[in-house]
């Protein structure tokens, strides 16, 4: 990150317009935390939102990022993205809907763009419906997969990982959204070791440059010596030696079902660890979300620019009451913060 880019504007992704991405983001900007933040979505739907989570909200069309920074506290600053459907607003709230797939796409693809050339200090994403994408013919099962793939136009995209932190726990993922059949397949040696590569190098960033890293194993009690599984010996166990040669703090496997209390950071109980890496997404997430998603953060690994996101997802059953509640995101946007500043 370079070292000016704590002075730019920090732009904030619609996610799914008939989600609760929206409002929340209407509700974080009713905060101090806001200045300097945008958002890169449609006008017409960041109104209805500010309406919805109790009016009496300034919504600014801005041309460019760097507008942002000159307007009043509490005024939401709205980067019109490009292409948007027309009727976007009739898309119903609550609802799996491909012009709302379609302008989540785009407002993430306009974040990268931002990003790249450097005009933007980060991106946090509001969330996206998974079905949404796919109706609108969006060819990325997730916000991770396409972040990765846009972030290097015209190349091999670098390699990612998913990584869930909370104040408490911090767990980076190996696999991330394939079915449990495809995961286990994809827990290979290389994609193990490039996971701890990943999570000692990016840890330095929120100031842990030697990070104690805990590999979770795959089976019920990380095989015990092959009785439950070998990909503990064969896969997992070398990964973990090879990583340790090259001087990265990695132990494990241990047994997935008590590692994340041994890593657990809570008052009494010094953690362990500083970060778990466990080998497919339940079995790494729960732990966290357990904890509380309005602390959880999503932070994706590996990227050429900062991004984060809340750990939850659409809220369909809550869009368009005004209650969603955006703890999640003011904790992403500090993460955010806190890792462009080193």
């Amino acid at each position: 990150m370079r070292a000016e880019s704590s002075s730019l504007p920090v732009a904030l992704t619609m996610g799914d317009a008939c989600g609760i991405g929206p409002e929340i983001i209407a509700a974080l900007f009713r905060d101090p935390d806001s200045a300097g933040c945008f958002v890169l979505g449609d006008v017409a739907v960041m109104r209805r939102a500010a309406a919805l989570t109790g009016g009496m909200q300034a919504i600014a069309r801005i041309e460019q990022p760097s507008d942002a920074l000159q307007l009043p506290p509490n005024c939401v600053p709205v980067l019109q993205v490009d292409g948007l459907a027309a009727d976007l607003l009739e898309a119903p709230l609550g609802r799996v809907d491909r012009r709302a797939g379609a302008a989540a796409a785009a407002c993430i693809t306009e974040a990268v763009r931002l990003a790249l050339a450097g005009e933007i200090a980060a991106i946090v994403t509001a969330p996206i419906h998974k079905e949404a994408l796919a109706a609108a013919g969006v060819p990325y099962p997730g916000h991770t997969e396409m972040l990765q793939a846009l972030s290097a136009p015209g190349s091999v995209p670098p390699p990612v990982r998913m990584m869930l932190a909370n104040d408490e726990l911090r767990t980076v993922l190996v696999t991330i959204h394939l079915s449990l059949r495809r995961a286990i397949d994809a827990v290979t040696f290389d994609a193990v070791l490039e996971t701890l590569r990943i999570a000692h190098r990016s840890a330095a960033l929120w100031g842990q440059p030697a990070p104690r890293i805990a590999v979770a194993g795959l089976n019920p009690h990380a095989g015990e010596g092959g009785l439950f599984g070998d990909e503990e010996l064969r896969i997992i166990g070398p990964a973990i030696a090879q990583a340790r040669a090259e001087g990265i703090a990695a132990s494990g496997p241990f047994a997935p079902d008590t590692v994340f209390m041994r890593a657990r950071n809570a008052p009494g109980h010094p953690g362990e660890f500083d970060i778990v890496v466990a080998m497919t997404h339940d079995h790494g997430l729960i732990p966290v979300k357990y904890l509380g998603v309005e602390h959880g953060v999503n932070v994706t690994l590996g990227l050429p620019f900062v991004r984060t996101s809340p750990d939850h997802g659409t809220a369909f059953d809550l869009a368009g009451t005004g209650r969603a509640d955006a703890s999640s995101l003011r904790a992403a946007l500090r993460m955010a913060r806190r890792l462009v500043a080193g």
